[in-house]
């Protein structure tokens, strides 16, 4: 019998970062600052900091991991190479349902700037459904789509800025950072939530089977799209405390279009609402593609049903799995909390990047591109942002892992029982 269609290595370098960028600078930016506001007020700034510290220690593991494995399904195919299939399936399962909280964000993200009111979760279905069909169509398009996307969303974001500016931004809004009004505690908290914008180079790990010359391409994209999204989420922070002060932020239902109107020009308000659309669904695209090869990966283990685990022999993608994705997705959009949202995605994502970390400090020294003390402050630094993280995230984050081991345990079961 001739052997199943697999996945090709048809991106570039450049494809790569984009789809990285596509999924850090999304609808996070235009959406995380809310509720960072609300926890530490002009501490988000330092909590911005803190995120991207342990972002950079989780990247550079990522990084040194997918140069020596470089397949689909990022963390779940590391843990199991390098801890075993336990610790592997953790972390694909809080990747899955992590990302599936994140797609919903998105979406609802993407529905509150473009649908008229009363519109907002139809349209946000549709968004699903739109980009399901073009990641169905091939990976070539996803991250065509997803270049077109970034340059729009750094567009309205470069406007946002220079509105910023002329608006006369004070830097009293800043200048409070040390004295969050939250405290530690709440710094630690924005953090945990501005982690949530920062996670998408998982993206370009997840996609290993379909990167040209993977291990030299997917370290660098990786390292290359964080520094660019760290620098573009500083300064827009910057700017929006500085307009709008950390009262200001906190309260405002769409921060950074609130932020340009403060300039008078009327005309920022179309554009940056337009920037957000697009940058949700720049999220959107990237992240359906992303947990589509991590829940292949785990089909092709049988920790999740076979079925999920084909490839379209025409279009090489895992199409099955992408439209289990987009069927539950729709269903989290129906009844979702976008805040809510947030704070249960980072749960999952950072238990993944623990067991990223994990796995990285465990390769041998001729795999090793990082020095292990980064990887110790990884996982130190991801213990602390999943504990300081809203308590509803935390109890039903937890509730979700449980019910995904007891899944495992009845399959494994289930598998054992099977005649050979």
């Amino acid at each position: 019998m001739p052997p199943p269609p697999a996945l090709v290595r048809r991106l570039g370098l450049g494809d790569a970062v984009f789809i990285g960028l596509g999924s850090m600078i999304g609808a996070g930016v235009f959406s995380v600052f809310a509720p960072a506001a609300a926890a530490a007020g002009a501490g988000l700034l330092v909590g911005l900091a803190i995120a991207a510290g342990v972002a950079f220690c989780n990247a550079t593991a990522s990084a040194q991991l997918a140069a020596a494995y470089p397949t689909s399904g990022g963390t779940y195919a590391y843990g199991r190479a390098e801890l075993g299939p336990w610790w592997g399936f953790l972390a694909g399962w809080c990747f899955v349902i992590g990302k599936l909280a994140s797609c919903a964000a998105m979406a609802l993200t993407f529905a509150a700037y473009a649908a008229p009111a009363g519109w907002e979760r139809p349209v946000a279905i549709a968004a699903v459904v739109g980009l399901v069909a073009v990641n169905y169509f091939g990976v070539t398009r996803t991250a065509q789509l997803t270049r077109v996307i970034v340059v729009v969303v750094l567009l309205s974001l470069a406007v946002v800025v220079a509105a910023g500016v002329a608006a006369g931004a004070s830097p009293d809004g800043v200048g409070g950072a040390a004295a969050s009004t939250g405290g530690g505690y709440g710094i630690l908290q924005s953090a945990g939530l501005l982690f949530f914008a920062f996670a998408g180079y998982a993206r370009i790990a997840t996609m290993g089977e379909e990167v040209r010359d993977p291990a030299r391409t997917i370290p660098r994209a990786i390292v290359l799209a964080l520094i660019v999204a760290v620098i573009v989420y500083a300064i827009v922070a910057v700017t929006v405390l500085a307009v709008l002060g950390p009262g200001g932020t906190a309260d405002s239902t769409a921060p950074l279009a609130d932020a340009a109107a403060a300039s008078g020009w009327g005309w920022t308000q179309p554009v940056v609402r337009g920037g957000a659309a697009a940058a949700s669904l720049g999220a959107l695209l990237a992240l359906i593609a992303g947990v589509g090869r991590t829940t292949l990966a785990m089909a092709r283990e049988d920790d999740l049903p076979r079925f999920l685990a084909a490839v379209h022999p025409r279009y090489r993608v895992p199409h099955r799995a992408e439209l289990a994705i987009g069927a539950v997705v729709i269903a989290i959009v129906a009844v979702a909390d976008l805040r809510g949202a947030i704070g249960f995605s980072s749960f999952g994502v950072l238990i993944y990047y623990f067991i990223a970390n994990a796995a990285a400090f465990r390769q041998r020294p001729g795999a090793r591109r990082y020095p292990r003390a980064l990887q110790l402050v990884g996982m130190l630094g991801c213990t602390v942002l999943v504990i300081t993280l809203p308590i509803a995230a935390v109890i039903i984050g937890t509730g979700v892992v449980l019910v995904g081991v007891a899944y495992r345990l009845a399959r494994l079961r289930i598998l054992r029982a099977r005649p050979r």
